[in-house]
């Protein structure tokens, strides 16, 4: 198996790091030491960005010679946020964090997925009482099909899994966060996720 980093000590990157261990990966993650990122990037082939989106492109734009030929799986979302702490604007309208990152790293396989759902139901789909969707954007196939059995390895089903196109669709699944602080205002701070429904 492939060597992760996950970039983030969060609850977003701690959930992922602690599954994807538990489904047998070997994982690293990287705090805010200095070159812990670096470290950890350097020495894997797949790298998750769990950052906190608004300071995402400048942390993996220094990272541009340990991320070449790497995939990088972005789960972030780069927004502005309200009084109350909740996504209130998106911080590239008219963009996405994806597109930058793609922008900015050329030789790498950006990947964009998992970002359209509370980070509970990132780990554990099928607790939620309908199946929900999670989304594949970017350019790779190849990099797509890797990033397809890591959601497996997270209890992702195939079915739930929809392949938008090229990184250019980030912009609509990152759009999707402007959704979360109506819905937690309406029902509270519960798990969810975006599901399409045929």
């Amino acid at each position: 198996m492939p060597v992760i980093a996950v970039l983030g000590k969060g609850r977003v990157g701690g959930s992922l790091a602690l599954a994807l261990t538990r489904a047998g990966h070997e994982v690293t993650v990287a705090d805010r030491a200095p070159g812990s990122a670096a470290d950890a990037a350097r020495t894997a082939q797949i790298v998750i960005n769990a950052t906190p989106g608004a300071g995402s492109l400048e942390r993996l734009s220094a990272l541009r010679e340990e991320l070449r030929g790497k995939i990088l799986v972005d789960v972030s979302n780069a927004t502005v946020d309200g009084p109350d702490g909740l996504p209130a604007d998106l911080l590239y309208p008219g963009s996405s964090l994806a597109e930058k990152l793609q922008e900015a790293l050329p030789a790498t396989r950006v990947i964009k997925t998992l970002n359209t759902m509370l980070y509970t139901v990132m780990t554990a789909p099928d607790a939620l009482t309908q199946a929900p969707t999670v989304f594949l954007s970017g350019e790779d196939p190849e990099a797509k099909q890797v990033v397809r059995g890591l959601l497996a390895d997270l209890s992702w089903q195939q079915e739930w899994i929809t392949d938008l196109g090229g990184i250019e669709t980030a912009r609509a699944a990152e759009a999707a966060i402007l959704f979360v602080r109506h819905v937690i205002r309406s029902s509270g701070f519960a798990p969810f996720a975006i599901s399409v429904t045929r």
